[in-house]
């Protein structure tokens, strides 16, 4: 079941990886920027190169991670790493702090659409995946493999807060018609997510770093344990749906044939 649940997080953070590379970095090629604010409001406007640039940045190298993270955990050994996982590694923590330098700088050229809470929020976000892309790298080089791989875990949880945003934006939008959220993004619900979408996967990893060898036994905690992961399998599943339906194929799409 976990196996089942690992692949439906790929295949979706996949999904919307393609569509960040396809619909905001395809606008800068084709001169289309204004396609941006179609999905964000106030993303892009007149004069804001360098803004837009580092936005740019900041998506193309959000797409990269979503698609090597899983990777790199495959390719990680107990004895030692692979050469596919060093090099893999590499590029995963230049586009961390690309993603995070990226950010930031937007945020500094030009604000957010959410106001202050979403500044805070996102900014905090964004000092965190450097720092946790810079621990990461600087273990692993001094050959500290049980604190390399608590911070690549604390580096994961991050790196997939992009996809998490848009999946509990969708969830919450198509499950109950999205109260407390605004088209300004100031609304309560807004509020609580410019910190959501990153600060629970941090606890995760702290449980997952801190976990004891010893597993819960008992048929009892197996058989809740199955049912937590195939009821997130499946609402995972749906959601990425739902999505990928309403928003991100479409996007694709009109990507090629605008």
């Amino acid at each position: 079941m976990r196996t089942a649940l690992a692949l439906v997080c790929w295949v979706s953070a996949a999904i919307f990886a393609v569509y960040i590379a396809v619909f905001y970095c395809g606008a800068l090629l084709v001169d289309s920027m204004n396609d941006w604010n179609s999905v964000l409001p106030r993303l892009y406007g007149p004069g804001m190169a360098m803004a837009t640039g580092m936005m740019g940045l900041h998506m193309a190298a959000g797409a990269a991670l979503l698609l090597l993270g899983p990777i790199q955990f495959f390719t990680a050994r107990e004895a030692g790493a692979s050469a596919a996982h060093r090099w893999g590694g590499r590029v995963y923590a230049a586009a961390s702090l690309f993603a995070g330098v990226g950010g930031l700088t937007y945020i500094a050229l030009s604000g957010t659409v959410g106001g202050m809470p979403m500044t805070v929020g996102f900014s905090i976000y964004g000092a965190l995946m450097i720092v946790a892309a810079v621990e990461t790298v600087r273990h692993a080089r001094a050959h500290r493999i049980e604190r390399h791989r608590a911070w690549a875990i604390r580096l994961f949880a991050l790196a997939i807060g992009s996809w998490l945003y848009r999946m509990d934006y969708g969830l919450w939008l198509k499950a109950v018609h999205g109260p407390g959220h605004l088209q300004s993004f100031q609304g309560p619900f807004d509020v609580v997510m410019s910190f959501f979408f990153y600060v629970p996967n941090l606890i995760v990893a702290e449980a997952l770093i801190r976990r004891q060898t010893a597993r819960p036994s008992g048929r009892a905690a197996g058989a809740v344990a199955v049912l937590a992961l195939g009821l997130t399998t499946l609402a995972t599943a749906a959601v990425t749906y739902l999505f990928a339906q309403s928003y991100w194929w479409p996007h694709i799409v009109a990507r090629f044939t605008g």
